[in-house]
């Protein structure tokens, strides 16, 4: 059976960088705090009038340049974010029209953190089925356009960046083998954006109660994302076959490190086959995912078999299991 392989990556992160003892100038906190609760020593911000799409056209143009693939080639763009230029048209549409892909049609997927595997499993069913050869997966977030830098219990985890991918159709048996994807909508109480939907549109209101920003509740949102995601990607290898010698590299969702931990002590693999760059970019959200497969990318080998999980608000989670189908 044709699988739809990933077959190249970029990324892209803004050259601003915010670090804790930034944040101490900013908010009530302090970087031993931040560092011993997230492993999160800095992050990236994106500039004012700049967006999400901004990031992901130049992930998105990297991305043709090194798999030297035209932009009129490209079938379908996906974009998973929850930080929209604007709520339309789609942050995908404006992405397609940066890069020049006049040829592809595009549409934006919201499932906050776990995004990238949403939209990437949504993207390998255009390839499996022979209807498209080339399908692009961005996932991106400016997490700072929504983030209150006065709450010091959610302005110390987020920052902004973006990722893409290229899959196409692969017979040699590479590819995303498998994925198990789970929502719950109950947990949007504990996660969520208060203000700017069509349920509460935005008022002078609104905007005084300062609800146009991202809500967490903290341990809670912990308590589940430690569980859940850390039982998804057990459960992928299990339905697999897989056993932690099989596996090369945990790709998990960069939230807090003792996520990451636990997640790969749940999947029996050690720290040196874990992707973590959480004390550099924090949690960008959707972009986490594609951001850890770009700077990996020269360290992975054709045949490489990865486990992606993410766990977001929604709440959201899941995980993939793919083989790597290039030499970088």
């Amino acid at each position: 059976m044709k699988k739809a392989a990933i077959t190249g990556v970029n990324g892209y992160v803004p050259p601003k960088i915010l670090s804790n003892f930034d944040l101490e100038q900013m908010v009530d906190t302090n970087d031993e705090w931040i560092r011993t609760r997230t492993g999160i020593v800095e992050r990236r911000i994106l500039g004012n009038g700049l967006g999400t799409s901004d990031m992901g056209a130049v992930a998105v143009k990297g991305l043709l340049e090194k798999t030297k693939t035209k932009a009129e080639e490209v079938d379908l763009i996906i974009c998973a974010t929850v930080t929209p230029d604007m709520p339309f048209p789609a942050t995908a549409n404006l992405i397609s029209d940066k890069v020049g892909a006049k040829n592809a049609w595009s549409f934006d997927m919201g499932a906050a953190c776990s995004g990238f595997l949403f939209a990437l499993t949504t993207g390998a069913q255009f390839i499996e089925s022979g209807r498209y050869s080339k399908v692009i997966v961005v996932g991106g977030d400016k997490m700072s356009s929504i983030i209150d830098y006065q709450d010091r219990n959610t302005c110390v985890l987020f920052g902004d960046g973006a990722g893409a991918v290229l899959l196409e159709p692969n017979k040699e048996g590479e590819g995303i083998q498998d994925s198990i994807l789970h929502v719950d909508g109950s947990g949007s109480q504990y996660l969520h954006q208060k203000a700017g939907g069509s349920v509460k549109p935005a008022s002078h209101e609104t905007v005084e109660a300062r609800e146009h920003y991202a809500y967490q509740d903290g341990r809670t949102v912990y308590k589940f994302a430690v569980t859940r995601m850390a039982e998804v990607a057990a459960q992928v290898m299990e339905k697999n076959g897989l056993t932690a010698d099989d596996v090369a590299y945990l790709v998990p969702h960069q939230a807090n490190k003792r996520i990451i931990d636990a997640t790969a002590k749940r999947a029996g693999l050690p720290a040196e086959k874990v992707m973590v760059n959480i004390h550099k970019y924090g949690n960008t959200t959707a972009g986490t995912l594609p951001l850890c497969l770009w700077e990996w990318e020269p360290k992975l080998k054709k045949g490489d078999k990865l486990i992606l999980a993410a766990f977001g608000g929604g709440f959201t989670w899941g995980a993939t299991y793919l083989t790597w189908a290039y030499n970088a």
